[in-house]
């Protein structure tokens, strides 16, 4: 089935939007910091995506989608949370469930708590963290590159470092990734960072502990950024298949690096949640 790509207008930016051809129960798919809904091509041309109306959208500052009009207000997790509130209120979608990705997880806990017809998240490459030094210092590894997550301006240098890392080192690797890296509104990462560091926000840890609708956590047993020990401290309040699902010798982006380990969970979640 042909996906459909188009633009919408929302009160924080033009959002550029692909659907795959599926005609089931609709899917948002959230990419990470720097990145673009391109990344997520597996699923949207795979069987996945033959089956749900999989709904895939460039963040503000991000892709093809326009920079924010008002930085401060979108480069946050509340604002980005509001945004995608505003794109599914313009399609009509009142029922839903998220894939999200880094940033994209962060941002699919948010709209837990303002979402009532969100009836799951798969987050994978992101840890539930409290608004805390201590919590966002247990829940990521020190890295190099956790450096660049916040950093204004890049260097060609910082592009090809960033994109190899978020997309894992042994991953297939395009130039489209490369280009996600170079198109992205440096002040997206600076103030997301800035926001996320001083605590606006919900307290996600909390989130995942308290709310009752499902929650699938995927990560890749070679993540360079997210401490997979944190992830198994939380007491999820219904976290799904009682387990956090890691993937042996898998980086930071498991569904674009290894889509046959990923695709058969994130298909098995859908078919339970939905």
């Amino acid at each position: 089935m042909p996906q459909t790509s188009y633009m919408l207008e929302t009160s924080h930016a033009t959002i550029a939007v692909a659907e795959s051809g599926g005609s089931g129960w609709p899917v948002l798919l959230v990419h990470g910091n720097s990145s673009c809904k391109e990344v997520f091509r597996n699923q949207m041309e795979g069987e996945i995506g033959r089956r749900y109306r999989l709904v895939a959208i460039d963040l503000p500052g991000h892709g093809r989608s326009s920079n924010a009009r008002n930085p401060r207000r979108s480069y946050c997790m509340p604002g980005y949370a509001d945004m995608a509130t505003e794109i599914l209120d313009r399609l009509g979608i009142s029922r839903f469930a998220v894939l999200g990705w880094s940033l994209g997880g962060h941002i699919g806990i948010e709209m837990f708590s303002r979402n009532a017809g969100m009836v799951g998240l798969l987050a994978t490459g992101t840890p539930p963290v409290a608004n805390s030094p201590d919590s966002l210092a247990a829940g990521f590894l020190p890295s190099e590159h956790m450096n660049l997550a916040g950093k204004c301006s890049f260097t060609e240098a910082d592009v090809q470092a960033y994109a190899h890392a978020t997309c894992g080192i042994n991953a297939p690797f395009e130039e489209f990734l490369l280009d996600a890296v170079r198109r992205t509104d440096g002040r997206a990462r600076e103030a997301m960072f800035a926001a996320f560091a001083a605590g606006w926000g919900a307290d996600q840890r909390h989130i995942v502990e308290t709310c009752d609708r499902p929650l699938a956590i995927v990560s890749g047993g070679a993540e360079p950024f997210v401490n997979n020990g944190y992830l198994r401290t939380i007491r999820y309040a219904r976290l799904w298949d009682g387990q956090v699902h890691v993937l042996d010798g898998i980086g930071h982006a498991p569904f674009w690096e290894a889509p046959r380990q990923f695709d058969p969970l994130f298909a098995r979640f859908l078919a339970e949640v939905l």
